[in-house]
């Protein structure tokens, strides 16, 4: 259907850029809003869970279609653990799922698998299924998928200093030296191009302990639109804000 002039359709505004990521390598999402999403519907939380997977699923083909470099997900925080026992039990059920079914298309796609957070925390046999995966993407090379489990922004900055600490103490580099690339290398996203992008769903408006050092100068955009729901429309309305912003980097 022809859209009228000056539509801010997104599907027909995405036709007319020569680049649909608007210049963004890296963007991050804070996947908020599956329980209210069935809680809405008066369906049980554990279905709204299973829908957020459907919408990572189509997410990160669209991503991928689109050219983004890297992509990054908060799919479980380090304070999720104080989510009731069957809630917890149901989202690693869904991990185990997602990565056998999905691991194929991922190696077929070209997508490297990454993990940030700790993820070795997790029962033995997820370990395992996250290794393996791991391993057999390794040389993917069209994008990075990194999914945050087990993962708190403040105790990754906190295992850096850490890490750098050591090697100031093994005389592997001087105090004086330390600056902000080294902290950036001993950061999990090391790798990974700078963060551009970061997006959270539901209507909160935090970034509730995620890519605190990463998201220094990205730009922000939050969305009522609830996790579940969140397509490809969607994210073509994110990246769309983005191009049009004036990323200045504290310059001017």
């Amino acid at each position: 259907m022809p859209t009228k002039k000056g539509s801010t359709d997104p599907d027909s505004d995405m036709a007319q850029v020569a680049d649909p990521t608007h210049g963004a390598r890296h963007i991050a999402i804070i996947m908020d809003g599956n329980g209210r999403w069935a809680k809405k519907k008066h369906l049980p939380r554990a279905l709204g869970h299973k829908k957020g997977v459907e919408a990572v699923r189509d997410i990160v083909r669209v991503a991928g279609e689109m050219g983004i470099e890297a992509m990054t997900l908060y799919a479980f925080s380090s304070e999720n653990w104080n989510r009731p026992a069957d809630e917890i039990t149901d989202l690693m059920g869904l991990l185990r799922q997602y990565i056998q079914s999905d691991i194929d298309e991922f190696d077929e796609n070209g997508i490297r698998l990454k993990v940030i957070g700790n993820y070795k925390a997790l029962d033995s046999d997820i370990v395992q299924l996250i290794d393996g995966a791991l391993d057999r993407t390794a040389n993917n090379d069209r994008m990075t998928l990194a999914i945050a489990l087990n993962y708190g922004a403040q105790d990754e900055m906190l295992r850096a200093v850490q890490s750098i600490a050591a090697a100031a103490k093994n005389g592997e580099v001087n105090p004086q030296d330390i600056d902000i690339h080294h902290v950036s290398a001993a950061l999990d996203t090391a790798g990974l191009p700078p963060l551009d992008l970061l997006i959270r769903t539901s209507g909160e408006l935090r970034l509730s302990n995620f890519l605190l050092w990463q998201a220094a100068y990205s730009e922000l955009y939050f969305t009522d639109t609830l996790w579940p729901d969140f397509d490809k429309r969607e994210l073509q309305r994110a990246l769309k804000s983005f191009g049009d912003r004036d990323r200045r980097f504290g310059g001017r």
